[in-house]
């Protein structure tokens, strides 16, 4: 299964917790809860997993914890914010770095049953605002 069929399962997932559950909970809560639908979905699924940090020849313990690694493939990061800001989506980027990973989906759980909340972060895909401007794409 490719990362991004997992992530097609993972957004289809949440919006399945974020009807039957509403806004207003803990990040906790719709953590178990999802993870509980991807694994009826037959998915692996790894909760608060801890990634260290290498630093020169050095690996800290003391890195970060990921919400949801699905497949070992893909990194869920659930928000229970109004908005995503554009440091939620840098900071799954770097997680996707630091863990090797290559999509991870940062799921908005403040704006209840609206898809909207629901991206996708690739690593490797050039960052739109990193572009010069003479680079960007005609409209």
């Amino acid at each position: 299964m490719t990362e991004n069929e997992i992530g097609k399962i993972v957004v289809d997932a949440a919006y399945r917790v974020h009807s039957r559950l509403g806004p207003g909970l803990l990040e906790s809560v719709y953590e178990a809860t999802l993870a509980y639908e991807l694994r009826k979905r037959c998915l692996s699924v790894r909760r608060q997993v801890a990634i260290p940090i290498r630093y020169d020849d050095l690996e800290f313990e003391e890195g970060f914890r990921v919400d949801l690694i699905v497949e070992d493939l893909v990194i869920v990061e659930i928000k229970s914010v109004e908005a995503l800001n554009p440091v939620h989506g840098k900071q799954l980027l770097t997680y996707l770095r630091l863990a090797d990973k290559r999509l991870g989906v940062p799921d908005q759980l403040w704006r209840g049953v609206d898809q909207s909340g629901m991206h996708r972060i690739v690593n490797g895909a050039e960052d739109w605002g990193t572009r010069r401007a003479k680079d960007a794409p005609k409209r």
